[in-house]
């Protein structure tokens, strides 16, 4: 069993930075890859962010629609992985999760809610 326990959403003015982080604590061997998730009300889930979280690579992934915005990283010995949001714009308010793949297994965080105003 993984737990994923997110923290650092909240309420920011456009053009403003948040950071989340996403802690994974549990029995396991290895996480192969994290990442985030998220969701506004009314749209579809949409991948924001990815890394590869086994071997050296720390491969990355973003979505087109935050690109130059966002940065996702990991802290392998605290099996955390963080993303930096900056520049953000009222479009980004969503409850944003992380998840967690290791082989055979997916798991998920509860949510953190991101509020961008105008």
């Amino acid at each position: 069993q993984v737990q994923l326990v997110e923290s650092g959403g909240g309420l920011v003015q456009a053009g403003g930075s948040l950071r989340l982080s996403c802690a994974a604590s549990g029995r396991f061997f290895s996480i192969n890859e994290m990442g985030w998730y998220r969701q506004a009300p009314g749209k579809q889930r949409e991948l924001v962010a990815v890394i590869t979280t086994s071997g050296g690579s720390g491969s990355t992934n973003y979505a087109d629609s935050v690109k130059g915005r966002f940065t996702i990283s990991r802290d392998n010995g605290k099996n955390t992985v963080y993303l930096q949001m900056n520049s953000l714009k009222p479009e980004d308010t969503a409850v944003y999760s992380c998840y967690a793949h290791l082989i055979g297994s997916a798991y998920w965080g509860q949510g953190t809610q991101v509020t961008v105003s105008s």
